[in-house]
């Protein structure tokens, strides 16, 4: 959910101006670190339910950007049509840069270790890990989870334990994932994760993210459509809380150069988390 995260940035963005003055480049720089890709993508499986084996069709690639719109409702916010640019380095780097009105508003850089955003409007910045951040949304979230988000790959690697079964249309893919019980549910007629299913154990809370619009990117079919759900229970008053996000990408292109990562905070920010 790191990627509501900065577009809650962008709920401000009425408030800008021609007026505002470029954002000062000096003083603390946050690097984007060059991490070696590591996150192993399952291809193949079979069970004794199902003869044969299931190839599940995934997306390669060394570089994405992509232009996008965001639609995000929580208990506390509600927003529609946020543009959205991406980058990203695959298994290692997301960037997300936020604008409205012609003017940037926010930015954001998650990596395998952390996520960091800019609010332009406020002049602030936040820093989280993935345990602050499972924290908050009270579900344990990763890199893997928000990679896939986008790009539509299975998000975990196929463990020895794992196994497919049919159900209807679907192959199902089922794994554990240290706290996560995860259904990656395989479309029959294009081997392509359609729908993700990870319920945490013991809160029983619950990921659902399901993919629509595929569209041929560089040989590649590619999501051009993710729609969120995470049910989550509130641990002050047990109430079910729930949280969407739906993504549609207007452009994808997939690229093998490095299409530049720039992130830097300005001196005068405050840091706010």
């Amino acid at each position: 959910m790191a990627v509501s995260i900065i577009c809650l940035s962008a709920c401000h963005k009425q408030r800008l101006s021609k007026n505002n003055k470029p954002v000062p480049t000096d003083s603390l720089v946050i690097s984007a670190p060059d991490l070696v890709d590591s996150l192993a993508v399952a291809t193949d499986s079979s069970s004794a339910n199902q003869p044969g084996s299931v190839k599940v069709n995934s997306v390669s690639f060394d570089y994405l950007v992509a232009k996008s719109k965001v639609d995000f409702k929580s208990k506390t916010s509600d927003f529609n049509n946020t543009n959205i640019n991406i980058r990203m380095k695959k298994d290692s780097i997301i960037w997300l840069s936020v604008t409205g009105v012609g003017f940037e508003v926010a930015r954001g850089l998650i990596t395998r270790d952390s996520i960091i955003f800019m609010d332009k409007i406020h002049k602030d910045y936040f820093v989280f890990n993935y345990e602050q951040l499972s924290k908050q949304y009270n579900f344990d979230l990763n890199f893997a989870l928000l990679q896939s988000v986008i790009i539509g790959n299975l998000p975990f690697p196929e463990q020895p334990d794992a196994r497919f079964v049919k159900e209807n249309e679907f192959y199902v893919l089922k794994q554990i994932v240290q706290r996560l019980e995860v259904d990656n549910y395989i479309g029959e007629s294009n081997l392509k994760l359609s729908r993700l299913k990870a319920t945490e154990v013991p809160t029983q809370n619950t990921f659902t993210l399901d993919y629509s619009e595929f569209k041929e990117v560089k040989s590649f079919l590619f999501p051009f459509t993710s729609h969120i759900d995470l049910n989550v229970k509130s641990q002050k008053d047990q109430q079910v809380r729930q949280t969407t996000m739906h993504i549609k990408h207007s452009k994808v292109d997939l690229v093998s150069e490095n299409p530049g990562f720039p992130f830097s905070v300005p001196a005068s920010y405050k840091r706010k988390r």
